[in-house]
């Protein structure tokens, strides 16, 4: 399967049928929209309206049920705009446009695939590894136990969960970068794909060097319009050779790892 950029997105009021909280500021809406839901690919994102604020906030999807028309978004309040957004009901309409940017690659589902995620950069990750199933191991890493969300979401979908914290109060004490290092002296993978901090997605994509391993990364950037008309989410990346800028909300959020200049 290809990755998608669809320039159909949708904006409108939709209503959220589920809330839930997964952790300390950390919020889990089910958003009915079936047109949205049709359109979306993993790796894409939503833009959200918040009231009071004129710039809407870019938020991953974390999964998607075409059949039922919902999408899943999962955001940590980051600010005043975010802590807006949280105090939306079930029940009640959020305002949303999407879907946005350009997704992962999804290969076939036999092929080995490895998806890490970094605190807030692991919801994106969920749908990616849906994908895969038994064939996918899902490396997530978190500051703390009380930090720690979406673990049963990625054993629900067979996949093998791997976890790490700071602190190490669960799973392995450290970071993903050394469980992604011990899957991938285990066997074979066919791709890797990555989201959280820039140090985290640094140390990845060194690894996926090493081993020889295809890599695509999606970068976390504040945004403005979401659609490629400011430069706000500009990033540095090597085209064909050539060094220059692109748009996290347009030409990614996902890249291929050597497209990114990591600085």
């Amino acid at each position: 399967m290809a990755c998608y950029n669809d320039s159909r997105k949708v904006q409108g009021l939709f209503p959220v049928v589920k809330k839930q909280t997964l952790a300390k500021e950390i919020y889990d809406f089910t958003i009915l929209c079936p047109e949205i839901a049709q359109r979306a690919y993993a790796g894409q994102f939503v833009h959200i309206r918040c009231d009071g604020f004129t710039l809407r906030r870019p938020i991953s999807i974390c999964g998607i049920d075409k059949e039922k028309g919902t999408i899943r978004i999962v955001f940590e309040i980051r600010g005043a705009g975010t802590r807006e957004i949280a105090k939306i009901n079930e029940g009640e309409l959020i305002d949303v446009l999407g879907p946005l940017g350009h997704g992962f690659e999804v290969l076939e589902s036999d092929k080995k695939a490895i998806v890490v995620g970094g605190g807030i950069g692991v919801p994106p990750m969920l749908e990616t590894a849906k994908a895969y199933g038994e064939n996918a191991t899902a490396i997530i890493g978190f500051r703390s136990a009380n930090a720690v969300i979406l673990e049963d979401d990625f054993k629900a979908n067979k996949n093998d969960v791997r976890l790490a914290t700071d602190d190490g109060t669960k799973g392995t004490k450290g970071f993903v970068t050394q469980l992604l290092k011990e899957r991938l002296e285990e066997g074979k993978a066919d791709i890797i794909y990555a989201c959280g901090p820039m140090p985290m997605l640094k140390g990845v994509v060194a690894l996926a060097n090493e081993y020889g391993v295809r890599c695509q990364v999606s970068l976390e950037e504040r945004m403005g319009c979401g659609v490629g008309a400011c430069l706000v989410c500009a990033c540095k990346t090597n085209k064909d050779g050539k060094e220059g800028y692109s748009h996290v909300c347009k030409d990614g959020p996902v890249f291929e790892s050597g497209q990114v200049v990591f600085e």
